[in-house]
């Protein structure tokens, strides 16, 4: 209990820190309304899904591929926060604190984790407005940002592990992003994965990023009639996929960020 109390405490104080940088949640905004707008008005009629090039099919085909890519996309922050605590020596002073090992990271992920929900809400709207919408109901649609919100809290603690081996912020940005392009687009957020050559297909169809995206299409009903679903396991059970892929990153990075954190130094 002491743990949980002492994460909230961590996850209050990076909260406020937000509220009083209020740009950084502005400037995070930014970049994901701006691939809504351009996916959906460029390519909408120029891929074909389910055997259909209607703007208004890809557009319900893509916005789950967004809101994965913007909640993946946080990692970079998470990683660049705990990089500057460490580079201002916050870190050293936590530590010599009588607090839990981990109550550091932990509250600094969640603290990211609501950051990333209040960012999937406005990108929500921003949805609806260009045309997207749920078929399956309210419940099974609020499952599906449960899994997403899922996604970006296991990705917030790789962020976690790379922030605490890098020197510099900005090392940590560079460092969090670099290896999510490759990610998230050999996945089938963008374009379906059976339109891939084989290699990359099935890198496509076993990545968990693109198992979240294909969980949330349908929960959110976003699959159109015709798609041709992909026979490998993590397509044909995208949720329960989904939910594996997670814990288990949760699991390895989190126990890897706490033993780096109990040996690093600022």
């Amino acid at each position: 209990m002491s743990g949980i109390s002492d994460a909230l405490v961590i996850a209050q104080r990076n909260l406020i820190r937000m509220q009083r940088i209020p740009e950084v949640v502005v400037f995070g905004l930014v970049q994901p309304i701006m691939f809504v707008v351009l996916f959906s008005y460029v390519f909408g009629g120029s891929i074909a899904i389910g055997g259909s090039t209607k703007s208004s099919v890809y557009r319900e085909f893509l916005m789950a591929g967004i809101f994965a890519q913007t909640v993946t996309f946080a990692t970079a922050g998470a990683g660049a926060g705990i990089a500057d605590d460490m580079h201002k020596g916050l870190i050293d002073r936590f530590r010599s604190l009588p607090m839990a090992r981990g109550a550091v990271l932990t509250g600094r992920t969640l603290a990211d984790l609501v950051q990333t929900a209040l960012t999937l809400v406005v990108l929500a709207v921003v949805a609806v407005i260009v045309g997207w919408r749920i078929h399956d109901g309210v419940p099974k649609a609020l499952a599906g940002f449960a899994l997403l919100l899922l996604l970006g809290y296991a990705f917030s603690w790789i962020g976690a592990v790379i922030g605490l081996s890098v020197r510099t912020p900005e090392a940590a940005t560079s460092g969090g992003l670099i290896w999510l392009f490759p990610l998230t687009f050999i996945s089938n957020a963008f374009v379906p994965a059976g339109n891939m050559p084989t290699v990359l297909r099935v890198i496509a169809e076993w990545n968990p990023f693109s198992a979240t995206v294909q969980a949330a299409r349908e929960l959110f009903g976003n699959l159109p009639a015709g798609y041709p679903v992909p026979s490998s396991w993590p397509m044909q059970h995208p949720v329960w996929a989904s939910l594996i892929w997670s814990a288990l990153i949760i699991v390895v990075f989190r126990w890897l960020s706490v033993r780096k954190y109990r040996s690093a130094t600022g």
